[in-house]
């Protein structure tokens, strides 16, 4: 079997609060293997988004390893962190994110403005990844001249830019309303199917339903692991 792309061992995260310290998440134990496609559900308070930002390295756990693409990243300082996250990982958020006074292809480009790439193949890649989520005739456009299914759609280009080989997507379809949802469910099946490993946070069945495997949390504990038959297209 390859190298997992994540596996975290123990991995837990305090917070400080009034009454003491609040344990978010308490010793999960997790492997993702390349290419898998996961939905992480649970309740409100379950500990699912201090796991996913846990896994985006956008925040440092309290203990525990993890180990993302083979580095142990528990204990990287934030330069470090930020060059494995920029080469490895691409967000797509439930608020898409996109800055409003930048065209399409500009939002799209940043990620590689961050890895220090030319203009010109800044402008190329982002043009290809728009043509690749069906929006390369808005590439100039402004980000509120578009719907809402559509940035979304730009978000995924934005976040496949620099080809990552993880997709982290944190209730990806929130703001969207069933058709567009569906549509942007169709397109995470078919990045999946290219080998693009898909991980995604979402409080709703039918969304988790499109994952080949679902992981849910409880009181910051992983309470269930398991396969759904599920054959993305």
């Amino acid at each position: 079997m390859s190298e997992p792309v994540i596996r975290v061992v123990g991995l837990g995260k305090s917070y400080a609060t009034a009454a003491g310290l609040f344990p978010a998440l308490r010793g999960v134990d997790l492997t993702i293997q390349p290419g898998e496609y996961i939905a992480i559900m649970g309740p409100s308070g379950s500990g699912k988004s201090t796991f996913m930002n846990l896994l985006g390295c956008l925040d440092t756990p309290t203990m525990g390893d993890y180990f993302l693409a083979g580095e142990n990243v528990a204990h990287m300082d934030k330069d470090a962190l930020a060059q494995l996250r920029n080469r490895t990982l691409g967000f797509v958020f439930q608020g898409f994110n996109l800055l409003p006074r930048m065209t399409l292809q500009d939002n799209v480009a940043l990620p590689l403005v961050y890895a220090g790439k030319d203009k010109e193949s800044r402008r190329a890649a982002a043009r290809l990844m728009l043509e690749k989520v069906g929006l390369m005739q808005y590439a100039e456009s402004l980000p509120s001249r578009i719907s809402g299914g559509q940035q979304q759609r730009v978000a995924i280009a934005r976040a496949l830019v620099n080809q990552p080989r993880l997709i982290l997507a944190d209730e990806p379809t929130g703001n969207l309303d069933s058709h567009t949802s569906e549509e942007i469910m169709r397109l995470f099946g078919e990045l999946n199917a290219e080998g693009i490993t898909i991980v995604l946070v979402t409080h709703e069945p039918d969304i988790a339903a499109h994952a080949k495997r679902q992981v849910r949390f409880l009181d910051g504990e992983l309470v269930d692991d398991h396969l759904t038959g599920q054959q993305t297209c």
